[in-house]
């Protein structure tokens, strides 16, 4: 009897885990790319874009292409994991777009979602960094990082000389 309540708080934890892990899959891309919409930054609203595209191209041709069963018998299309490459995809970009200041969260809820997906049993080790290197490498071909001071006005004297100078940056 107590085995049997063991067995199944440790089965609902696991489900809980694995939930999370699902959840993370859209609030992740969502926060991401929200962000950049929210606070009016347009170039990382597309490098966003591009970075997710080249990411969920990569992973499923992946999947298809090699076609590894998953552990357990839990069907096919393991390698790589597209959850994993989609939640270090977004965390990728919040860091090298926004700063460490906010990676560092980005990239902890990427790793428990790598976590999830070995946990439900969905995935191996090798499927989880596959898709980890996968997000992030689309994510750094796209992103760089965000200026808010866009404009500068520089002054510059010397021997009685002067010298006013404006840069743009693009």
């Amino acid at each position: 009897m107590v085995f049997v309540l063991f067995a199944q708080t440790a089965l609902a934890q696991n489900k809980t885990v694995e939930t999370a892990g699902d959840v993370l899959l859209y609030a992740m891309p969502a926060a991401a790319l929200g962000s950049t919409i929210i606070i009016g930054d347009g170039k990382g609203t597309w490098q966003f874009a591009k970075g997710f595209i080249l990411n969920q191209a990569v992973t499923i041709g992946l999947k298809y292409a090699i076609n590894k069963p998953r552990p357990y018998d839990n069907g096919d299309r393991s390698f790589p994991s597209g959850h994993t490459s989609t939640t270090f995809q977004s965390a990728a970009f919040v860091q090298r777009r926004y700063g460490w200041k906010y990676g560092i969260p980005a990239y902890l809820l990427a790793g428990f979602t790598g976590y999830s997906r070995i946990d439900a049993q969905m995935h191996d080790g090798w499927d989880v960094l596959a898709g980890a290197i996968i997000g992030i490498g689309s994510s750094y071909l796209f992103t760089t990082p965000y200026e808010k001071e866009h404009m500068e006005l520089t002054f510059n004297s010397w021997d009685g000389n002067y010298l006013l100078g404006f840069n743009y940056k693009f």
